[in-house]
């Protein structure tokens, strides 16, 4: 098949599954795999094969950047310790876990650690729809832990990668990769992030705003890979700068024609991905005969486990040692309870993210013999993937009201600080207006009464 006929093939495919989905009563990721594993009954559907760069050039740029304008830059300075602990240590800690119980079960050491790789970090696209019915805080840890995770995972995909195809690293090689992938990523996305705010602040109309938005993501990307660092890091530094800076850089009409926009086009790609899963899963299935169809359904089940242990057992961890470093009053209150510790390895769903990661592996090593243990890796993470969508999906509503986290007001507090602050501008600016229009003094007082008496409404209750 050529390309348009995938392009429509895919399309056609997203449209019937987001039309089902409501009508069965299921999650449409899991009808867009189902309709993905169907398609792969079709001969020439099996042929299908994207090059390993597109998966990740075309498809992370725009997902990624749309989840970071739409997380708040504020939330993530407030949690910033945890969110590094989370996105550095733990896909670390789970990759080589996962590693080692896919070694263990009988796949190539390299093969496990690029298996490793690809399941580790949740899925900002994954997490965003079931991770809403979270308190506010627990769900922008979570998305933004989500965003920022990409990067260790791919450092760790490429030196798994490198091994696998004849490459070898020292500690010093290792230390370089990591330090480039993250200063250099941070330093284009931030060159990138502040160049696109420095061209848009001068645009007016709004078609030209997102044509030069729909270039960020993609620049960023470009400017990070130049350089060897990690594209999708820059990605999300550029959105985080763009999205602080949006309300000065665009107008209303284009804020309209954006979240048209932009959540069509992340939708499209993420739909398309999950295809791609029931594809690929049903490719490899018939490639691997049904004893090894079997040790790898036990290792999936195996490593889908070991996802959620690792990662309950190292945020307990990582609460024991803050609590013995900071026993600060502010810092105590923010811990979380070990019922929040189960919604939060509940909620860390794999996506597209992790199929993207695992159809890049190479085909091919560097003397062209096949890359052994690329179908399992492909077969597991689709497993992965699936169990995400048939057990924990189901399961986190269940265990969120088990866990009864308490009622959080931020966002209700944010939005009567703005209220007021506004209010408090608009008293200010009245005397002013009101001589510029030749507005009457009692007009004008009993604006100002009106407003004083909205501040009010808005004033915070006091403390106990």
């Amino acid at each position: 098949m050529d390309g348009l006929e995938v392009t429509v093939l895919l399309g056609a495919a997203v449209l019937a599954g987001t039309l089902l989905a409501p009508r069965l009563r299921i999650a449409t990721p899991l009808a867009l795999v189902v309709l993905g594993i169907l398609l792969a009954f079709v001969p020439e559907v099996r042929d299908v094969q994207l090059p390993p760069e597109t998966v990740l050039l075309l498809f992370l740029p725009v997902m990624l950047f749309w989840e970071s304008l739409t997380t708040s830059l504020r939330s993530i300075r407030r949690d910033l310790r945890g969110i590094v602990l989370l996105s550095t240590l733990l896909v670390v800690a789970t990759a080589f876990a996962v590693a080692g119980i896919a070694h263990l079960m009988g796949l190539p050491w390299e093969a496990a650690l690029i298996l490793g790789a690809a399941v580790a970090p949740p899925d900002a696209t994954a997490v965003a729809a079931p991770g809403r019915m979270l308190p506010r805080r627990n769900f922008t840890l979570l998305k933004a832990e989500s965003l920022t995770n990409d990067g260790t995972a791919l450092v760790v995909y490429a030196i798994a990668v490198g091994l696998a195809t004849g490459g070898s690293y020292t500690p010093l090689d290792v230390t370089a990769i990591v330090t480039l992938s993250y200063v250099g990523c941070i330093a284009a996305g931030v060159v990138v992030g502040l160049l696109a705010v420095s061209v848009m602040r001068r645009l007016t109309e709004a078609l030209v705003i997102n044509i030069a938005l729909l270039l960020v993501p993609f620049t960023a990307f470009l400017s990070a890979e130049l350089i060897h660092a990690s594209g999708v890091l820059a990605v999300v530094t550029s959105g985080l700068i763009v999205a602080y800076a949006g309300p000065r850089i665009s107008t209303a009409a284009s804020r309209a024609q954006t979240e048209a926009v932009w959540p069509l086009g992340s939708t499209l790609l993420n739909g398309a991905l999950f295809v791609l899963i029931g594809i690929e899963a049903q490719v490899v299935v018939r490639d691997i005969s049904a004893e090894t169809v079997g040790r790898l359904t036990a290792i999936t089940i195996a490593v889908w486990i070991i996802l959620m242990v690792v990662r309950f057992a190292f945020e307990t961890l990582s609460i024991t040692v803050i609590r013995l470093l900071d026993r600060r009053p502010s810092q105590r209150q923010r811990r979380m309870t070990y019922r929040a510790r189960m919604v939060s390895s509940a909620a860390s769903f794999r996506g597209a993210v992790s199929l993207a990661i695992a159809l890049a592996v190479p085909v091919t090593t560097d003397a062209g013999d096949a890359l052994a243990g690329r179908d399992e890796i492909v077969f597991v993470t689709a497993g992965v993937i699936l169990l995400t969508l048939l057990v924990q999906g189901p399961l986190l509503p269940v265990i969120v009201r088990w866990a009864r986290l308490p009622e959080d007001a931020q966002e209700q507090e944010e939005e009567q600080l703005a209220e007021r602050a506004l209010s408090s501008a608009a008293v200010a600016a009245i005397d002013e207006l009101a001589d510029e229009l030749g507005i009457g003094t009692h007009a004008r007082e009993q604006l100002r009464q009106d407003y004083h008496r909205h501040l009010e409404f808005t004033k915070p209750p006091l403390d106990g």
